[in-house]
């Protein structure tokens, strides 16, 4: 399965996705940058997900990781499948 879809989580919420685009750019074409925003106060939450065009150009910009942007240390690995195994899950209808 080819994974080309990163997650860069720990920067400050000032960051934006102009800056995102261009700290990730370098390392090859980005189908989809998504900045995951709070609903309430509408600001980012300090992570985002991005999906390059390759997965080579994803596996070279893991070198991010650690690295620091605007004084924290960036969180970058490869994005994890949402699982729906968490058990006691909601079920529809009213009994």
């Amino acid at each position: 399965m080819q994974q080309n879809k990163l997650y860069v989580g720990n920067f400050p919420y000032s960051v934006d996705e102009d800056q995102l685009r261009g700290l990730f750019a370098p390392y090859g074409e980005i189908e989809e940058l998504a900045l995951i925003m709070d609903r309430e106060t509408g600001r980012s939450k300090g992570f985002a997900f991005i999906t390059f065009a390759t997965q080579q150009a994803a596996e070279t910009a893991l070198e991010k990781n650690g690295v620091d942007l605007a004084g924290r240390a960036l969180r970058v690995n490869m994005a994890q499948e949402k699982s729906n195994t968490r058990g006691g899950g909601r079920r529809g209808g009213r009994r």
